[in-house]
């Protein structure tokens, strides 16, 4: 088996120009978590692919239930791209850990169900990030303006999450 089977990219679309560092850091050892435990090796080795490109995009608290997951394969590799909620403001370590592990978690569900793999190995107990995490690679994107009747309802279309990498 390979080392790494997952390949994070993080980015996030935003409003002000500023990352959720703490939270981009809680999602990026969430994945690295995953990436190392035993049972999620083997789960993934089922899969008969290389690897995983996960994708991430934080995005206001509404966009994560809008159809929001572009899944493909390309070549020995899936590339999956989510949006995925940020946290409240003031959300600590532990809870960002929590957040971060579930939000990665139920991406791994939707591709199980979509490539229609064996059932999710349990889910390693979520720990907060390091404090001396090295500093996350994140991809961010202005969000345009949009109509204010639109403001609920979320940002990004699933041709912005395709296109939102690359």
């Amino acid at each position: 088996m390979d080392e790494f089977w997952i390949h994070p990219r993080l980015g996030t679309a935003t409003r002000d120009g500023h990352a959720p560092r703490h939270y981009l850091v809680a999602l990026q050892h969430a994945v690295q978590t995953l990436d190392a435990d035993p049972h999620w090796q083997r789960w993934w080795h089922g899969s008969g692919l290389h690897g995983c490109e996960l994708g991430i995009v934080t995005e206001g608290r509404l966009d994560h239930l809008r159809p929001s997951a572009d899944i493909h394969r390309v070549d020995d590799l899936l590339r999956a791209n989510f949006t995925c909620e940020l946290p409240p403001a003031g959300a600590g370590p532990d809870e960002l850990a929590r957040r971060a592990t579930t939000e990665v978690r139920t991406m791994f569900e939707v591709i199980r169900e979509a490539m229609a793999l064996a059932d999710l190995p349990p889910t390693p107990e979520p720990s907060p990030a390091p404090g001396d995490a090295d500093e996350v690679p994140v991809t961010a994107k202005s969000l345009p303006s949009i109509p204010r009747e639109l403001e609920q309802q979320g940002y990004l279309t699933l041709t912005q999450v395709q296109d939102f990498f690359g």
